[in-house]
């Protein structure tokens, strides 16, 4: 017993755990990092809280909250707005076009990256919460399976809900009401 206590003790020995704190030069320890990521999602949180924390109550905060609001619905109703005027006027709808084939490349660039930028984080939140809800559905693939496997167990095998397949001679056998002892019995006691 002495050398068994021995060698935990130079393995584990002054609280510490050596294969752990090895194993983590290789590896992350999920646990910390879980807690550092926790900590720091609660700060974010936090300085969020902070920020709405006091009520808006200048007109400039309320101006420009208004206007942050703008940009995604002026887009997609300036996109509709320009189909409709395509098939109402296409003349009109075409003058228009050939302006903006006018427009300079490296202004498109910059219209794209503003667009990309301003789109670009509500497109991977919301990819990232599609992505999560697939993963959930799939953990959960097992569970349903099991479920329609105890549900087709507890089916009703009376006659009238037989499982005759694709045998038609069974299919008959099991709807023809001649030789049903039951159903003339059953006769016998109406007459």
């Amino acid at each position: 017993m002495g050398l068994m206590d021995r060698l935990f003790s130079v393995v584990f020995g002054g609280g510490r755990n050596v294969i752990a704190e090895t194993a983590e030069v290789f590896r992350v320890n999920s646990d910390k990092f879980d807690d550092r990521a926790f900590h720091v999602q609660s700060a974010a949180m936090a300085q969020y809280g902070a920020e709405y924390a006091h009520a808006r109550q200048g007109w400039f905060d309320r101006f420009v909250d208004g206007i942050n609001r703008i940009p995604r619905p002026a887009m997609a109703l300036g996109t509709l707005g320009l189909l409709v005027a395509a098939m109402v006027d296409p003349v009109w709808f075409a003058s228009r076009m050939q302006g903006i084939a006018l427009v300079p490349e490296p202004l498109w660039w910059l219209l794209g990256a503003i667009v990309s930028f301003y789109f670009g984080a509500r497109h991977q939140a919301k990819g990232q919460d599609f992505q999560r809800s697939i993963a959930q559905t799939m953990a959960r693939v097992p569970e349903v399976v099991e479920n329609l496997e105890t549900l087709s167990a507890t089916q009703a095998t009376t006659p009238g809900v037989a499982k005759t397949g694709h045998d038609a001679a069974l299919t008959l056998a099991a709807i023809d009401p001649r030789g049903n002892a039951a159903l003339a019995d059953w006769k016998r006691l109406r007459a």
